[in-house]
């Protein structure tokens, strides 16, 4: 017969859990819950954090200048179309590339995944500072490339020209994004139940509907979080940004999370800055609440 659990002993480690957890629910509440609430009040404030100037109540103020700023604008365009941009070819890549090593020996699996995930371990300012050195308009490699290739007759002025900034930014965001999702496919595809594909493949389905039918729903929710991961990741394209063009040249690299960042602690306008920070996570969050609604229909 099963034991019965004592009602003190239940109620005795209901409490233990609780004091285990409580380090983690007060950094959860102190660092993440108090700020956003703080910024969603803030944002309706002209907060300027100057202890000689009160803040001032303005309402929707702040919101309503955003949609007749300009540059927010601009940053708004150039961060969907990163993220319209990197969120599938990430997706697609990293599939593609998990498809053809997950069922290679241990050896060159591990040396690929390597390889692939070195990026997204290697620091930001690292990363960056190469990039720069390839993309230079005196010395870089990709210049030399192509004028020794013959296809073009005087050197590109890649991150200061804004018809190539931008797409300049969103090649170095796809080869640090990658990684985490190819470790990712690797291990759904490998966790695949092989005795279904087997069974498919004596009755005669081809590799394209062995892929679709029997592997693509059992990873669905790998491709989901790498949905969501990605897509937030993407809108909150930062470091880059501030570290290669400034947002220049002419606002060309612009995101919302640059201006957010010039806007709050340059300009020092932090009720201005909190409402955009308000509208991006609107926006994160209705992206992801259909990419779910989409992965669930699917």
């Amino acid at each position: 017969m099963p034991q019965t659990v004592s009602p003190r002993l239940r109620r005795k480690e209901t409490i233990s859990a609780y004091l285990f957890l409580l380090p983690s629910l007060v950094f959860f509440l102190g660092f993440v819950v108090f700020p956003m609430v703080l910024c969603i009040v803030t944002s309706f404030f002209d907060a300027n954090m100057n202890a000689n100037k009160p803040d001032v109540f303005i309402g929707l103020a702040n919101y309503v200048e955003l949609w007749q700023d300009k540059v927010f604008l601009k940053a708004l365009v150039n961060t969907i179309i990163i993220v319209l941009v990197s969120v599938p070819v990430v997706c697609v890549f990293s599939l593609w590339v998990a498809s053809a090593i997950y069922r290679m020996k241990e050896g060159p699996l591990s040396f690929f995944r390597v390889v692939f995930y070195l990026p997204v371990v290697t620091g930001s300012v690292a990363v960056t500072v190469v990039w720069k050195w390839m993309y230079n308009n005196y010395y870089g490699i990709f210049n030399y490339l192509l004028k020794g290739a013959g296809l073009i007759e005087k050197n590109i002025n890649w991150l200061g020209d804004p018809k190539y900034a931008l797409a300049c930014i969103i090649i170095i965001l796809l080869t640090t994004s990658v990684g985490q999702p190819i470790v990712l496919y690797v291990s759904a595809l490998s966790n695949v139940d092989n005795s279904l594909v087997e069974a498919a493949e004596v009755d005669g389905a081809t590799n394209m509907q062995c892929f679709w039918r029997i592997k693509w729903p059992q990873i669905m929710p790998t491709t989901l979080y790498i949905l969501v991961i990605t897509t937030i990741n993407s809108f909150q394209c930062f470091a880059l940004i501030q570290l290669l063009t400034s947002g220049g040249p002419n606002y060309a690299t612009e995101t919302v999370m640059y201006y957010i960042y010039y806007t709050a602690f340059k300009l020092y306008r932090f009720g201005y800055g909190n409402a955009m920070g308000v509208i991006l996570a609107i926006f994160i969050a209705v992206l992801s609440a259909v990419q779910f609604r989409l992965a669930k229909e699917s």
